[in-house]
């Protein structure tokens, strides 16, 4: 049994859509309001910087040591690649059982749903109860409420699957033009603060909004890496960049970096308006603060920025997010029609629409923010393992060609994978039920890994 299509990915994507895919798919909406969870982790606005500085350093640890494995192994599916290298096949279709399921899909409901919550704000319908089903599918065991911001969110999805599915370089091409709208819809929320917003009396000379501890620092920096989190997900087209061990390492790296620097001239403009207390009491801090300044029409204008950042995440998720079902039917380790390309438009055509379909499905079910939440504790765990695999084949696969060489190798990968093992911890004390479930659910994947291993031609 031959699972390798003979057709394959072609190699359409630039070094401008690869940092794109970077910058698009990291920044969504936590920018707009994880300053909140961060100020009342640690009191202070410097504080709340360090904490940014901190966690942005840990994902360039990240980024650095994801070049290394992306240049030495340019393969579809990223971290299945990775994984599947350093530690075997098992390793590999448990991340890719993951992301296919929960991670990815239940990433991509939760944007498409806050999509339609912010637009929303422009159109209140959206938010109206059209039907529901009276079985105990809702949120605490309620009915399942179904609104037509649902539909609005599986309509989008659906739409930027088949965008996708219609050639690469047509999803590469959004993604560049959407995320450049992004930066620019930031910058000028950043402009707008920074050089029209007044200084608040209280942000001159203010209480902190909370006493600093150690928890509370590990608090914001758990709040920190899950706006930061996404920067690995260009490793997942590494089959369709042009020149991936060169573009690769530039884009993971350069692309982290500027996230960074976004976020800290965003968080610099909110501070510089609001006070610690005030972000902290903020549901929506970038709107307070833009409402501060410019009224109701800058409160809006932060909505359509919202929007227009998560739509470029929801996009970079589709695009990278399909490449890993993709990869693992290709090894075998998955329904083989998820490996077959296209024909005509050169894309993992059968795994984009179903990641997409079930993805849509997530979110007219009103479960995937329990389901997504379950898999952090299983899914930070593979990201450590794959910082990680950079030791692991530096001594095991020493003859590896690796045109990219993590910079201040041994230390970056170590300290990534320390900070994989904090937030590990971390969820694991304040979520132990859902960390459990979560383990539960990877587990769950074995039978099916188990099945498909046998029907391998080497397995008869």
């Amino acid at each position: 049994m031959e699972n390798t299509p003979s057709i394959e990915l072609k190699r359409d994507l630039g070094p401008w859509t690869a940092a794109a895919i970077v910058v698009g798919t990291v920044i969504g909406s936590g920018i707009f309001l994880v300053p909140r969870t961060m100020v009342q982790g640690v009191g202070t606005a410097p504080m709340v910087a360090v904490v940014w500085v901190v966690g942005g350093l840990l994902s360039l640890a990240g980024a650095l040591s994801y070049a290394e494995l992306a240049a030495a192994i340019p393969e579809a599916g990223g971290e299945y690649a990775y994984l599947r290298e350093a530690y075997g096949p098992l390793w590999g279709f448990l991340y890719s059982w993951t992301q296919m399921w929960v991670a990815k899909s239940g990433s991509i409901a939760t944007l498409a749903t806050g999509f339609f919550v912010y637009l929303a704000n422009f159109f209140p319908p959206l938010e109206t109860v059209f039907y529901s089903l009276p079985l105990p599918l809702g949120p605490h065991g309620g009915p399942l409420e179904l609104r037509y911001g649902q539909i609005l969110a599986i309509v989008l999805i659906l739409s930027l699957g088949l965008l996708n599915y219609c050639g690469v370089k047509v999803g590469g091409n959004i993604q560049v033009a959407v995320t450049a709208l992004k930066l620019a819809l930031i910058g000028f929320i950043v402009v707008a603060g920074l050089a029209y917003g007044r200084p608040h009396a209280a942000a001159l000379a203010g209480p902190p909004a909370a006493t600093l501890a150690f928890s509370g620092f590990v608090a914001a920096l758990v709040a920190a890496l899950w706006a930061y989190d996404g920067w690995n997900n260009v490793s997942m087209v590494a089959s369709e960049i042009r020149d991936p061990q060169r573009n690769l390492p530039r884009a993971l790296v350069w692309g982290t970096a500027a996230v960074i620097a976004v976020y800290l001239l965003a968080n610099a403009a909110y501070f510089h308006v609001l006070s610690a207390a005030e972000v902290g009491a903020s549901q929506r801090v970038a709107a307070e603060m833009m409402r501060r300044i410019f009224g109701a029409p800058g409160a809006a204008a932060v909505s359509i920025a919202a929007m227009i950042s998560i739509f470029a995440a929801l996009n970079g998720s589709i695009l990278s997010g399909a490449r890993v079902p993709y990869a693992a039917a290709r090894g075998g380790y998955f329904f083989a029609a998820i490996g077959r390309v296209h024909p005509r438009f050169r894309t993992p055509g059968v795994s984009i629409l179903a990641l997409s379909a079930w993805a849509a499905l997530l979110t007219l079910s009103g479960k995937y923010e329990d389901l997504f939440n379950l898999v952090i504790f299983a899914s930070w765990i593979l990201y450590g393992m794959t910082a990680a695999a950079v030791l692991v084949l530096r001594k095991r696969r020493p003859d590896l060609p690796r045109p990219y060489r993590t910079a201040g190798y041994p230390l970056v990968p170590v300290l990534f994978v320390l900070a994989a093992i904090i937030l590990i911890i971390s969820t694991a004390v304040e979520r132990p039920r859902e960390s459990a479930m979560g383990i539960g659910l990877i587990v769950m994947g074995l039978p099916f890994y188990l099945y498909w291993k046998r029907r391998l031609p080497h397995a008869n």
